[in-house]
């Protein structure tokens, strides 16, 4: 690149302690007027209201010594803590939106607990044109990335209006717009309270078979003279809830707003009480043939069952019973992520519950359509009504069972099912493309910063324009004048 030259950051940037402008009290007001700063993304962490040790000489760049984030400042401020290093220019000659621009380029791996700036970052190399072209390049940078800063912003929105519409769908479907033209049509649809007392009913009959289970097992027992802990008695369904909350939930004709407790078929949760610990962890399911995955909330939150698993052999499988899993249950979030629903899937492979994790089950009814209804507003602002604490919030039993559910007919809840996931396999593609965008977008962003310092982002009509400047001259007789100054 004619007339550039290779020089270093330091040739370009000092530092400052931050020290004497850290803020004092940390008592934050948007009625205050100096921003408090850190170098990583939240940028600006409130305002104070000291005067004391407020930093002016702008424009500087601040840079988090441990992770090498970075922020351009124009404007007064103070900062939060001492984990930073406060860049200014060496000399009047130098271009701080560049500077700042090209240590964008010139990322480093920070893995390693160390101050970086005087050890790593400050004595890495960078391209620097004569003055004129450095303005030119600003000016086109800058240009470019309020282009792209907006097309971000209206894709952001565009998120933020699928998830308004993905909840106005749930809220139709649960309030039975979305299936009344159907439902209208229909003759002799059995009615929510018939559904009830048949899950009633058929409850009851199951409990019946277990007694009569447990009676014979008691009877061998006793039989072979005792031998081993007599078998444990059978218990009837807690269905102990609260009465307290109240939802304002329309309910078409049929349909019945009932809580969970009265048509769930199992609830449970992990029942080792320490007697089994994790076997294998983070292996794949491939090198576990015999053991169970142990589901854990972080499987639904990375959507991965396949790597980094946990796992409990056949013995453990067995006597964590209560726990196994076969698909299609609901799971809640108990400790830490209480309140959080998931859908466990059909993964053909053994799976028993992990710790934090409520598991319900229904017989006669949709877990989808269970699942999706807890997802949905109403739902949601019971669940989180019931979340107690904050820095490890929890969720009980008696909370579970208490959430209320808005019940229509098995057919109908299939058929709202069927049109919640039409709808939202929409959005499904419509957010898979605007993440797409979003990830084109940060690459696009360092591609045009690696192509101004490779000289490639101006055209040679922008080049001869700025040969024509007064104070354009080669880029080392730039960096002779501000290494003088420097000194």
């Amino acid at each position: 690149m004619e007339d550039w030259v290779e020089c270093s950051f330091e040739d370009l940037l000092d530092y400052e302690q931050p020290t004497k402008y850290i803020v004092s009290s940390t008592k934050y007001s948007d009625e205050f007027k100096t921003p408090v700063l850190t170098a990583g993304k939240s940028f600006i962490k409130g305002y104070t209201n000291e005067t004391e040790g407020v930093f002016n000489n702008l424009p500087t760049i601040i840079f988090d010594d441990f992770t090498t984030a970075t922020q351009y400042v124009n404007f007064e401020f103070k900062v939060k803590s001492s984990a930073m290093k406060i860049l200014i220019p060496t000399s009047r000659f130098v271009n701080m939106p560049l500077t700042y621009f090209a240590m964008q380029v010139n990322q480093i791996r920070s893995d390693t607990h160390k101050r970086y700036w005087i050890s790593v970052f400050a004595k890495k190399k960078v391209s620097l044109p004569p003055l004129p072209i450095q303005r030119a390049i600003v000016s086109k940078i800058e240009s470019l990335f309020s282009s792209l800063d907006s097309g971000i912003a209206d894709l952001k929105k565009a998120q933020a209006q699928l998830k308004i519409y993905r909840q106005a769908v749930l809220k139709k479907a649960f309030e039975g717009e979305l299936t009344k033209e159907w439902r209208e049509q229909q003759r002799d649809l059995p009615s929510a309270d018939e559904l009830i007392e048949l899950i009633e009913s058929e409850r009851q009959i199951d409990f019946e078979n277990q007694i009569k289970v447990w009676t014979s097992n008691v009877n061998d027992w006793e039989t072979n003279g005792k031998k081993n802990k007599k078998p444990k008695k059978p218990r009837q369904l807690d269905r102990k809830t609260f009465d307290d909350f109240i939802i304002e939930y329309p309910t078409p004709k049929r349909w019945k707003l009932c809580q969970i407790g009265e048509v769930m078929w199992y609830l449970t949760d992990y029942h080792a009480n320490g007697s089994y610990s994790v076997l294998k962890e983070n292996v794949t399911l491939s090198e576990t043939p015999g053991y169970a995955i142990m589901i854990r909330a972080t499987n639904f939150e990375k959507n991965d069952f396949i790597d980094e698993l946990k796992f409990v052999d056949q013995k453990g499988y067995d006597f964590l019973k209560k726990s196994k899993l076969f698909g299609g249950e609901i799971l809640i979030g108990k400790i830490g992520n209480a309140g959080k629903v998931y859908l466990m899937p059909n993964l053909n492979k053994k799976a028993s519950l992990a710790m934090n994790l409520f598991a319900l089950r229904f017989k006669y009814l949709s877990s989808k359509y269970i699942y999706y209804q807890l997802k949905s507003f109403h739902q949601d602002k019971e669940i989180r009504s019931y979340v107690k604490g904050v820095g490890n919030p929890t969720i009980d039993k008696i909370s579970i069972r208490s959430i209320h559910i808005n019940l229509c007919s098995r057919e109908e809840q299939d058929l709202v099912v069927k049109v919640i996931e039409s709808r939202l396999s929409v959005c499904d593609k419509v957010e898979k493309d605007i993440k797409d965008s979003l990830v084109k977008a940060t690459a696009l962003r360092q591609s045009i910063l690696k192509k101004a310092f490779e000289g490639k982002l101006l055209t040679k009509a922008e080049i001869e324009k700025c040969k024509q400047e007064a104070d354009y001259e080669p880029a080392s007789v730039l960096l002779e004048r501000i290494k003088k100054e420097k000194k």
